[in-house]
């Protein structure tokens, strides 16, 4: 496999011009009960309104803009949010889409992956297990594979979402002194990264995991590739066990901080997007601000932005 080049800001606003409109230009908004709470000026970028509710279909379509016309079957892995994306980048191109997700994976991010056309199989007890299972299936019916976290167009049609946030704050004139961003394969990190870094190097990018899903956190703080035996956390979106190695060794050039935040922050996240934005927000999606609630008292009267990356919520029946 040849070494992949990284994300670059070019790359970003390419993507920017030519992804599906009905995934960019979502709001920013800032409230100042949140303010108050937090103790800092804070800027939520709401990706929670779009066809599939998630950040995913921005870097799946700019993946998809970018791969070559054909008939083999795109085979991938997703607990739900990355699979809507591709069913979604698929079906606007007549090209089927395979996604593995684990048995215990939201049911209702399933229906929503079969209700864009595609073939949705549920295999193996966790995310991690099941993108073997799809590596494996890629494998053996010659099928490109694609893994969240590990290419360059994924990571810069997340990064899209910076741009608009800088872009955003520049006409206000407002500087940014850090954004807090979710940290599962890492391509939303290390795009948003890639950005900050060129055109706002005085943001400080940081990243956050699950304490109890913490493998990108280690590797990232070890520079090595670590595994973790578990990833049990209502966050699923972030649930990740294995270390990616291309969002790594992005990571070591677009990364600050990686937090860590327990699931008590994350239900308390999901509070707050409802009390003072009025949204739903999906716990993986509100991580950033998990973070904030947790970590955040060396950025009190700072001014600081995160993105609510997904609303794809699990529903329990009576």
């Amino acid at each position: 496999m040849t070494q992949q080049q990284h994300p670059t800001a070019d790359g970003i606003l390419a993507a920017s011009k030519n992804i599906d409109p009905v995934f960019t230009g979502s709001p920013l908004i800032e409230q100042h009960t949140a303010n108050a709470e937090l103790g800092l000026r804070l800027f939520a970028k709401v990706e929670t309104l779009n066809p599939i509710r998630s950040f995913k279909g921005r870097g799946t379509d700019w993946w998809m803009h970018n791969e070559p016309l054909g008939d083999p079957p795109v085979v991938s892995a997703s607990a739900g949010n990355f699979g809507q994306g591709l069913a979604y980048a698929g079906r606007a191109r007549g090209r089927k889409v395979v996604i593995f997700s684990a048995t215990t994976a939201n049911p209702g991010k399933v229906e929503a992956m079969r209700r864009l056309g595609a073939d949705v199989r549920l295999e193996g007890d966790d995310f991690d297990a099941a993108k073997a299972a799809a590596r494996a299936y890629a494998e053996a019916h010659g099928c490109p594979f694609v893994e969240d976290g590990a290419l360059r167009t994924i990571a810069e049609g997340a990064g899209t979402i910076a741009l608009e946030i800088t872009e955003r704050l520049l006409r206000d004139v407002i500087s940014l002194d850090a954004i807090i961003v979710p940290l599962g394969n890492g391509a939303l990190l290390t795009g948003v990264g890639t950005w900050i870094k060129a055109r706002a190097p005085g943001c400080k990018i940081i990243g956050v995991v699950a304490a109890n899903a913490p493998a990108m956190k280690q590797s990232w703080e070890t520079g090595k590739l670590v595994s973790t035996r578990t990833a049990d956390t209502a966050a699923d979106g972030i649930a990740v066990r294995v270390c990616v190695p291309y969002a790594l060794d992005c990571m070591k050039t677009t990364v600050d901080e990686v937090w860590q935040v327990n699931e008590d922050a994350i239900r308390q996240a999901r509070e707050f997007c409802l009390t003072h934005y009025g949204l739903v927000v999906e716990e993986a999606g509100a991580a950033g601000l998990a973070g904030l609630i947790e970590n955040g008292s060396g950025l009190r009267d700072k001014t600081v932005a995160t993105i609510l990356c997904g609303g794809n919520v699990r529903t329990v029946t009576p």
